[in-house]
């Protein structure tokens, strides 16, 4: 089984920038995709960025100029970089990773456990 870890979530003034990292570990044949979703309180989770294998990115109108998604693949790591942070991007951020954990397994959908944004004066 493959795990997801992530890390960098916290507490920002408006204006201000973090960067979220997700690590994939475990049984990893190959990685397809990874990607960033996130969901604020009394609302459906949502796609913030995704990148696939070729490098290939694709984001959320809400967060298009602000947000940067990038992997590193030789770590098997995606990173969020957040700028110009509203409060309105408060939320868990949530990633994620379309992967084949071995060489005879089925691709799967695998989730992190969340981190917390929070952007607030």
């Amino acid at each position: 089984q493959a795990q997801l870890v992530e890390s960098g979530g916290g507490l920002v003034q408006p204006g201000g920038s973090l960067r979220l990292s997700c690590a994939a570990s475990g049984s990893i044949f190959r990685i397809n995709a990874m990607g960033w979703y996130r969901q604020a309180p009394g609302k459906q989770r949502e796609l913030v960025a995704t990148i696939i294998s070729g490098g290939s990115t694709n984001y959320a109108d809400s967060v298009k100029g602000r947000f940067t998604i990038s992997r590193d693949n030789a770590k098997n790591t995606v990173y969020l970089q957040m700028n110009s942070l509203k409060p309105e991007d408060t939320a868990v951020y949530y990633c994620n990773a379309d992967l084949r954990p071995g060489w005879n397994t089925y691709d799967r959908i695998y989730w992190g456990q969340g981190t917390q944004v929070t952007v607030s004066s």
